[in-house]
């Protein structure tokens, strides 16, 4: 890992270092809008035509109730997908709102209600390994936020079948459909509707630059479909100072550097944090790694960033926007209002960033790509929208219908104002009888 000093850098040279590995959208498009046309145009077979290219496999059927499948678990697999189902389910949750009812005036009553939206796509990645975590991070919140219809779309296994750690998940979740897909093909299907493939209304969860690119095309179609959040490579950001444990450093770098060779991990340290003892843990632990290999490169391709002071470490960080922020200093707590951009925090010793990808309770959906100063992970309110309602009295049509007149004579918009100078008219006329 390349090491920076603060203190020597210009403003320039630290938003350089902001920067992540850039993507060539443009050619990614090119190779992802053929395959949405030809979904769009064959369904079902459109889709088992890419997945034949890409994966080799074609499923029959290629839909299916995960409802209706039996599964069989190892008890401690179950034990641990139940206890992190619990747990997440808990945390989600708490996050459901109660309706908000508001007399902004005598007469006056404005309202906002939650409603689901209705039909939702989790996108669940495969390919290497499954992946029941995603799976449990996408579908609780579905769950409680009330959504009808859930399709899971994920990669089949070689043999067209479905691990049954995620069937399992699906069952628990309530899943409608399950399309044994992946890639861009599979967002495509979920998106425009096939056959069997049901058309969804927002569709979420992680993917490489296919998937994502397949996403934010079709947002942009008359797919008519909302994401989760643009999204890249997974990174982790870690502040550090002489109480941070080498080891603990080293390991939670090494677990985000682990997921693919283009993830970023970035280590701010004072100067009493000991540096040399945690590029040693590195080197130790990285040999011990099955993915050694994709955690070196992306070692290779990140860097370490010297800072004076911990304010200086947080303006850097909030600069960044990490997806992960882990805070190994003394005290963590205390900085939690220096933290303005993160997509997740993970605060002291005792906490790595893995518990939150898999049980601890919060979503490991999160913005990446700088994408966290303005989007937030996901949450149960990913799953729902919010609708204003209101209702007026005559008297409290008397007390606002004044300033609506004098607003929309204002604005040139007389059919606005006539619409409440009828009725004041109608409530004076039977006032004066």
């Amino acid at each position: 890992m390349k090491t920076y000093t603060y203190n020597q850098l210009k403003t320039d040279d630290l938003r350089q270092l902001c920067q992540r590995p850039k993507m060539d959208f443009q050619s990614v498009f090119g190779q992802v809008q053929p395959i949405i046309k030809k979904v769009e145009q064959k369904g079902d077979s459109g889709i088992n035509y890419y997945s034949q290219k890409f994966d080799g496999v074609v499923p029959d059927p290629l839909v299916i109730n995960p409802q209706q499948k039996k599964v069989s678990l190892d008890p401690e697999i179950r034990q641990a997908i139940d206890t992190a189902f619990d747990n997440i389910c808990r945390f989600h949750k708490a996050q459901l709102r109660k309706p908000l009812k508001v007399e902004t005036m005598p007469g006056v009553q404005c309202k906002r209600v939650t409603r689901p939206i209705e039909r939702v796509g989790l996108y669940v990645p495969g390919g290497t390994a499954i992946l029941p975590s995603t799976l449990m991070m996408l579908g609780i919140p579905a769950m409680l936020a009330g959504c009808s219809t859930i399709v899971i779309a994920t990669p089949p296994k070689t043999d067209g079948t479905i691990a049954d750690e995620i069937l399992y998940i699906a069952q628990k979740v309530g899943a409608t459909h399950l399309l044994k897909a992946g890639g861009a093909q599979a967002v495509s299907g979920m998106a425009l509707g096939t056959e069997s493939v049901p058309k969804v209304d927002k569709i979420l969860g992680p993917g490489n630059q296919y998937v994502t690119a397949a996403k934010m095309m079709l947002q942009n179609s008359e797919a008519q479909i909302a994401i989760d959040m643009p999204a890249g490579p997974s990174e982790v950001l870690i502040i550090a100072d002489k109480s941070a444990n080498p080891k603990y450093v080293a390991a939670d770098l090494l677990s985000q550097a682990e997921h693919g060779e283009d993830s970023q991990v970035v280590l701010i340290a004072t100067p009493d944090f000991d540096l040399e003892t945690c590029e040693q843990e590195i080197n130790h632990q990285l040999a011990d790694l099955p993915r050694q290999k994709v955690a070196k490169k992306a070692i290779e391709q990140s860097f370490v960033l010297t800072v004076d002071t911990l304010e200086q470490a947080f303006s850097f960080s909030n600069q960044y926007a990490p997806e992960h922020l882990i805070l190994q200093c003394n005290n963590p707590e205390k900085w939690e209002k220096n933290i303005i951009n993160a997509g997740s925090v993970f605060l002291g010793p005792w906490t790595p960033e893995s518990a939150g990808d898999y049980a601890s309770g919060t979503n490991h959906t999160l913005p990446t790509y700088g994408y966290a100063r303005m989007f937030s992970g996901v949450s149960v309110d990913s799953f729902l929208k919010q609708i204003t309602m209101q209702q007026i009295t005559k008297e409290g049509l008397q007390n606002v219908g004044p300033t609506v007149e004098k607003l929309a004579q204002l604005e040139h918009l007389q059919a606005h104002k006539n619409a409440v100078s009828i009725r004041l008219n109608d409530i004076n006329s039977e006032s004066n009888t």
